[in-house]
């Protein structure tokens, strides 16, 4: 699919020359490059902050898992006499 844009500031076109250059890359590929980048960018983030929010969860979880297995290992050391302090 084609896009056209018009009436760029001829300053942010050279920088945006500038970039592909560096990247060894025609102005064309550069810019589709880009497109293609920021059209996902928004699912992208979201995508992190559900799983950064999942990992918080899965820690949080975990630490409570660990509270109760100590408690449970208390409570068995209480039971057969080999109670730690």
């Amino acid at each position: 699919m084609e896009i056209k844009i018009r009436n760029v500031d001829p300053i942010a076109v050279k920088k945006i020359d500038e970039l592909a250059k560096k990247h060894k890359l025609s102005r064309q590929e550069f810019l589709k490059g880009q497109l293609e980048t920021l059209a996902f960018f928004r699912e992208q983030v979201e995508r992190e902050h559900e799983l950064e929010s999942l990992v918080e969860k899965n820690m949080i979880m975990m630490e409570k898992c660990a509270t109760s297995m100590e408690n449970m290992n208390h409570i068995l050391l209480e039971m057969i006499g080999e109670v730690e302090e």
